[in-house]
């Protein structure tokens, strides 16, 4: 329908121009004036004085017309003048009237035509065209006696802003192999006042730095630094659309998203990745070292590694391409086998002799399947640990602990009689029970364990400045055998005391003294204590003496000369 219309205003200003070349003729021949904008035109004869009216006694007033040509400023008001006529448009038995096409633009006013544009309508020449075509035609007595044409040229003005074309300024899509310096896309506006219309980037978009463009007027954008899918999936840039022949200088401006392709440019990454920095923005990985224990004379099983499962990654995320696995080296003649699409590591073989062989190690490979060039590898650490029989225990299943309350942010709890609190594991698998692969911590589901640490050595330290006494709080302390995975364990309840409160003695009574009377009975019962026991070594010393003094003088004389029958006397041979 646009282009229709496009056409039938090409028709109009052809047509409109032939005939500003042309002196128009009445219906009989005679010539006529031709009025535009007011002002009155040469007849032909070369004087433009020469009045062309010709009245007679058979004078028609529908021959007092004429054909008008004029120019009109696009939104101009209701009542503008368009042409003035010859002849006064009232007659006895004669009408007047526009018809036509676009006859509604306009209306009568004596010899006036004026532009019909009420305030609910605007003249647009963007929406009606170049030309408004309509007729001016006489009736008498309802039959048309004649008819002179109206061809108004709209004067354009700039009242349009560019506008980008829909589809240019789409979501786009662009790999990140793309090449730095090339045309990425092309955007298109178009400005309905026929400006030259110049596109530019907005220098504040979060993402301009990857964009420019050089041909303003061309809409092609230039890709100005390397993308990186791994860095950023996606990025926005403004891109603004201006006037560039214009005074006023009008713009519009778009959001533009630009999506980034994944391309094939990482190698795999075993996982967990390990980040040698804290900086987020690092996106290198060092491998982890894949670590598990076995058991010597244990074969065939599945070997469950930690951190685990051995799982590799294709570097590129968004592609995923299927990885296979290999044992590269250390697989000791079959001894281990891995699974080419899982990663899986089976013991094949047992181990006779840890202490011939403690350790051995992997090197194991992951690569792409599509690309074997893109690859990585990783270490696997195997210790071999001696059969284990027996499961650590703790020497009881409840521990007693007491803390005095004070300043000091580090106290160790001791338990009854003020001795040091101190868990030991049992482990009968070691000639001393003492197993030195044991780990100690605290179960964070115990309540207060924030003022509580437990050392390797089994030693409960408490932070005893945000303590407050006749606290009791209850702990769960666990052993964990690191290579055999068994553990242990126990429920330690801690109480806070007073500063200056005993220490309980046993769990049978609290053994709190308090006062100066309670504790001279007890310096009096320790002093008794003494004092007995003193008399009964003085008398037993009395005995011995008195015993001694009986014996055989001679017994005695024996033993000096040594004679006595348990004592060998050596005689020298010698020469």
């Amino acid at each position: 329908m646009q282009q229709q219309r496009s056409c039938l205003w090409r028709w109009r200003v052809l047509l409109w121009s032939t005939l500003l070349l042309l002196i128009p003729l009445s219906a009989t021949g005679h010539l006529f004036t031709i009025v535009e904008d007011g002002v009155s035109l040469e007849d032909g004869s070369g004087d433009p004085g020469l009045d062309q009216t010709v009245r007679g006694e058979n004078w028609n007033p529908c021959l007092e017309g004429h054909d008008v040509f004029s120019k009109v400023k696009e939104n101009s008001m209701i009542g503008e003048l368009i042409a003035e006529l010859n002849t006064e448009l009232t007659a006895n038995d004669v009408v007047w009237s526009l018809t036509g096409e676009d006859a509604d633009w306009f209306f009568l006013e004596r010899r006036s035509i004026r532009l019909n544009a009420p305030l609910d309508r605007v003249l647009d020449r963007e929406v009606q065209g170049p030309v408004l075509m309509a007729a001016l035609t006489c009736y008498e007595e309802d039959t048309v006696q004649s008819e002179y044409r109206i061809m108004v040229e709209i004067l354009n003005e700039n009242d349009n802003t560019p506008e980008f074309v829909e589809s240019t300024i789409q979501p786009r899509s662009i790999s990140e192999l793309a090449e730095v310096k090339t045309v990425v896309f092309t955007v298109q506006a178009t400005d309905a006042d026929g400006d030259t219309i110049m596109y530019s980037i907005d220098q504040t978009s979060p993402d301009a730095a990857y964009f420019r463009v050089d041909l303003p007027n061309s809409g092609e954008v230039i890709l100005a630094k390397p993308l990186d899918y791994e860095t950023k999936t996606q990025l926005k840039i403004i891109i603004y659309a201006s006037e560039m022949n214009t005074v006023e200088k009008f713009n519009t401006s778009a959001i533009l998203t630009v999506n980034i392709l994944d391309g094939d440019d990482q190698y795999p990454q075993f996982l967990p990745c390990m980040p040698p920095s804290n900086d987020q923005s690092n996106r290198v990985c060092s491998n982890p070292v894949y670590t598990v224990n076995i058991t010597e004379g244990e074969q065939d099983v599945l070997l469950d590694f930690s951190p685990g499962p051995i799982n590799a990654v294709d570097g590129d995320r968004g592609l995923s391409s299927p990885l296979s696995y290999s044992i590269l080296s250390g697989a000791d003649n079959g001894r281990f086998v891995m699974d080419e699409v899982t990663g899986e590591v089976r013991l094949m073989k047992e181990v006779e002799n840890r202490l011939l062989t403690p350790t051995l190690r992997l090197r194991v490979m992951a690569y792409q399947r599509n690309d074997p060039r893109k690859y990585s590898v990783a270490t696997v650490v195997i210790r071999v640990v001696a059969v284990n029989r027996f499961p650590p225990q703790f020497g009881r299943a409840e521990y007693r602990g007491f803390v005095t309350e004070g300043n000091s942010p580090a106290s160790l709890v001791n338990t009854y009689g003020n001795t040091v609190l101190l868990l030991q594991i049992q482990d009968r698998d070691f000639s001393d029970g003492i197993n030195p692969k044991m780990h100690y911590s605290l179960r964070s589901s115990s309540n207060h364990t924030e003022f509580y640490h437990i050392t390797q050595e089994g030693l409960l330290i408490a932070r005893t400045n945000q303590l407050r006494p006749s606290q009791k709080h209850s702990l769960k302390v666990v052993a964990v055998d690191l290579e055999s995975g068994d553990m242990a364990t126990a429920l330690i309840k801690v109480e806070v005391l007073y500063e200056g409160q005993i220490v309980p003695q046993g769990p049978l009574g609290d053994g709190r003294l308090h006062g100066s009377c309670a504790v001279g009975k007890a310096m009096g019962v320790v002093i008794l204590g003494l004092t007995l026991l003193g008399c009964a070594l003085y008398a037993l010393q009395h005995v011995l003496r008195t015993y001694r003094g009986l014996k055989d003088p001679e017994d005695r004389g024996c033993i000096a000369q040594g004679k006595h029958p348990n004592v060998v006397r050596y005689t020298d041979t010698s020469p």
